[in-house]
C-alpha cells in the first residue's frame, strides 16, 4: 500500500506595493482633472461690472457716468481690459470712437489734458449722405476762393475727422448744404479756420467704407 501524499495549500501571491501605488495615483489624477474642470467652469461663470456706452461717443468727447451704463459680464482673462466704475475718475475723454452699446475698453479713454483733438463746425457746400452720423469718419475738402464765384481745385484739408452731429438744410432743393460738428486733430485747426475765413468752399466726404 503506497503512501498518500499530502498536497500543500495554494498560496495567493501578494499584490506588489508598486501596483497599489499606481492605482491610487490614477485615482488622484482623476480627482485632480475633475477639480480642474470645475474650477474652469466656475471661473467662466463669474461676472464683473464694467461700463458700456449708452450712445456713440466720439474722440475728444468728455465722458461721464451719464454716458455709460453698468453691465455684468463674464470676461475671463479679459477682465482687466475694460473700464469699471472704480476707474472712471476725474476729467475723462474718449481717445477713439466708442459705438453705442460697446463695452468700453480702458485703452479707449484718457485724461482730458491728453486729448489731441478739438471740435469745429464746418458747413459743407454739398449735402452729405444720409448714412453720415455720429461716429462716421470723414474727410474735409477745401476749394480756395479765387474771385467772386470761382474756386480753385479742391484739395484735402483734413484727412481724418469724426462726425459729432449733422444738421441738414432741408430748405434747399436738390441737395443742400449741411453743417457738421467735427472732431479734428489739433494740428489741422489753424488751416481749417483759415479756410473758413477765406470763404473757401468746404465739402465733407465720408471715407471709403465708413458709416455711422
Amino acid at each position: 500500500m503506497g503512501g498518500m501524499s499530502v498536497s500543500e495549500p495554494v498560496r495567493t501571491p501578494r499584490r506588489a506595493f508598486w501596483g497599489d501605488a499606481r492605482f491610487f495615483l490614477g485615482i488622484l489624477l482623476i480627482l485632480a482633472s475633475v477639480a480642474g474642470v470645475w474650477l474652469v467652469v466656475a471661473a467662466a461663470r463669474q461676472t464683473a461690472p464694467v461700463y458700456a456706452a449708452t450712445h456713440t461717443i466720439v474722440p475728444g468727447e468728455a465722458i461721464s457716468a451719464d454716458d455709460l451704463r453698468v453691465v455684468d459680464v463674464a470676461l475671463g482673462a479679459l477682465a482687466g481690459e475694460y473700464l469699471t466704475p472704480e476707474e472712471l475718475t476725474g476729467a475723462t475723454v474718449a481717445t477713439r470712437t466708442i459705438d453705442d452699446g460697446e463695452l468700453v475698453p480702458s485703452s479707449s479713454v484718457g485724461a482730458a489734458e491728453s486729448a489731441r483733438t478739438t471740435s469745429v463746425v464746418v458747413r459743407s457746400t454739398v449735402d452729405v449722405p444720409a448714412s453720415v452720423g455720429a461716429g462716421t469718419v470723414v474727410e474735409v475738402w477745401s476749394a480756395p476762393l479765387l474771385e467772386q464765384g470761382e474756386y480753385d481745385a479742391p484739395r484735402i484739408l483734413v484727412a481724418d475727422a469724426t462726425v459729432v452731429s449733422v444738421t441738414r438744410d432741408e430748405s434747399m432743393i436738390g441737395g443742400g448744404a449741411a453743417a457738421l460738428e467735427l472732431v479734428i486733430p489739433r494740428a489741422d485747426v489753424a488751416a481749417t479756420l483759415a479756410a473758413m475765413a477765406d470763404e473757401s468752399a468746404m465739402s465733407v466726404v465720408p471715407t471709403t467704407g465708413s458709416g455711422s
